[in-house]
């Protein structure tokens, strides 16, 4: 990355313990899950890591949360608008802050960088997704997504120059199979962790017990929707990238470089058979680890240039609108999304739309657009927040507040008849709510931004009034709910909005 992107945000490893601390128990980095943004973590947050920057939270407890089930909150996002679904999960607050003080100890702190700083030494192995702050207006989530960019689409670029082959590699739901006894492995060693088992020992055991906690004693997987989450699967994953480098320099393999950003690797080779042996060594290395490649997304050599940007950019960039009506646009957008559904590419193509749509002051034709819109959304469920709001701008097309009753309406049974899609009906929330606030949701998020009272979470291992009173404040900013547009700005769903 070049200086002046350095600048502009700053890396978890570079902050003292302090830093980290605060940076991590933000509500963005908390839930990294794209919600509305009078979805508001703060007040828990902030009384929580009071209550627990003065008591343990072994002192707050009946009995351990392991023995619950439902401790975190789960959301289901549908991926495909079919059977493939991915859970997010909000962890418990207790859990959460607890788990982010062990941390950021000092002595933990140090340790962990320490450790890092061995996994940033390996000379032809660079992770380009250790969780960055923006330094600047943007987003965290905005500066991570720039780190990528830069990171990954034009160093792969620049590798051209000295490589002329490139393979792609995935591992197959890697948060889901990250086995958790592995993290001490990553932290502290293999030989060292397994002479030294209890939870007490080692500080890799305390947060592998912790994850146990929030999810029934399993061992395998970890939560996935929050930036200490990231940071705990790169541990792993720059474990997995020592072993890589150790076996490849044993085997005398020394042409090749390699990108990671988190589970996605790109492998930089002049000779294509070099570049499949390396992949049969990552793949024996994950293998030991309870992981393994992708096999429908590891792809074979391929030349450099062409393969730095994935095809659904190439295809976007050939594919560049201009004179378009809006619905010839949108249909543009729709058969774009139906050959790479819930590309990147799709997300910024609708949010240019929305933009320009937010500037037309009349549009003709509303409904069809609506079908072709939420028929995009139903496909590419990644990217219902700019359909959502191209919907909201829509609606006020219609005739009447019950016209516009109606078409939610079908269009929240529209979407009841897919599985897992608990992210969709909370953005059909945002757009629903000025309008008709009573339209009924099953998800239980929804429900608590309609009618406070009831918590995400299961609290039952709990004994502390105290604690039980801070995790029962109101997720929901009150206030900008009340004031609510009823078409949905740009700067809600447009992550470099400012710019």
């Amino acid at each position: 990355m070049d200086e002046k992107a350095a600048a502009q945000s700053k890396s978890i490893l570079t902050m003292s313990a302090d830093e980290a601390r605060r940076f991590l128990l933000k509500p963005v980095s908390y839930c990294s899950i794209d919600f509305p943004d009078y979805i508001d973590f703060t007040q828990v947050l902030t009384e929580t890591a009071t209550l627990l920057d003065t008591a343990s939270l072994s002192s707050m407890q009946d009995h351990t949360p392991r023995d619950e089930s439902g401790v975190n909150y789960t959301l289901l996002a549908n991926k495909d608008g079919r059977h493939a679904w991915r859970p997010f999960q909000i962890i418990h607050p207790a859990l959460y802050v607890s788990l982010v003080q062990t941390l950021t100890a000092e002595d933990a702190w140090k340790a962990i960088t320490d450790r890092f700083a061995t996994f940033s030494s390996l000379p032809r192995i660079d992770c380009l997704s250790i969780p960055v702050e923006s330094q600047t207006k943007r987003s965290d989530q905005a500066e991570q997504v720039t780190q990528w960019w830069q990171g990954i689409e034009q160093r792969s670029i620049e590798l051209s120059i000295e490589y002329q082959y490139v393979l792609h590699a995935d591992i197959s739901d890697c948060y889901g199979s990250i086995y958790t006894h592995s993290i001490p492995w990553a932290l502290h060693t293999r030989p060292v962790a397994k002479a030294k088992r209890k939870r007490g020992e080692l500080l890799g055991n305390e947060i592998d017990g912790t994850i146990q906690d929030m999810r029934e004693g399993q061992t395998n997987g970890i939560p996935q929707g929050s930036v200490v989450m990231d940071f705990i699967a790169e541990m792993v994953l720059g474990y997995a990238d020592e072993l890589l480098a150790e076996r490849l320099d044993a085997a005398g393999v020394t042409e090749y470089y390699i990108l990671r950003y988190r589970d996605d690797y790109r492998v930089f080779v002049n000779n294509p058979e070099l570049g499949e042996l390396i992949l049969r060594t990552l793949t024996e290395v994950l293998i030991d680890l309870g992981l393994k490649l992708n096999g429908s997304k590891t792809s074979q050599a391929q030349p450099v240039v062409r393969a730095s940007l994935k095809p659904d950019k190439w295809a976007w960039l050939l594919h560049k609108q201009r004179d378009f009506n809006l619905q010839k646009q949108l249909l543009g957008i729709h058969a774009h999304g139906t050959e790479f559904p819930n590309a990147g590419s799709l997300m910024i193509a609708m949010s240019a739309f929305h933009k320009r749509l937010m500037r037309a002051k009349k549009v003709r034709a509303p409904l069809p657009m609506i079908g072709v819109a939420l028929d995009i959304a139903i496909h590419s469920p990644r990217v219902f927040p700019a359909c959502a709001a191209v919907i909201s701008r829509l609606l006020q097309e219609l005739g009447s507040n019950q016209e516009r009753r109606d078409v939610l309406q079908k269009v929240l049974t529209r979407i009841r008849t897919l599985p897992n899609v608990g992210t969709l009906e909370v953005w059909l929330q945002r757009i629903s709510h000025p309008i008709q606030a009573q339209l009924g949701y099953e998800e239980q998020i929804c429900e608590i931004v309609r009618s406070p009272g009831d918590s995400l979470w299961n609290n039952d291992w709990i004994s502390s009034k105290p604690l039980l009173k801070a995790l029962g404040q109101d997720i929901v900013d009150r206030k900008a709910l009340g004031i609510l547009s009823v078409v949905v700005q740009p700067d809600e769903i447009d992550l470099f909005s400012y710019e």
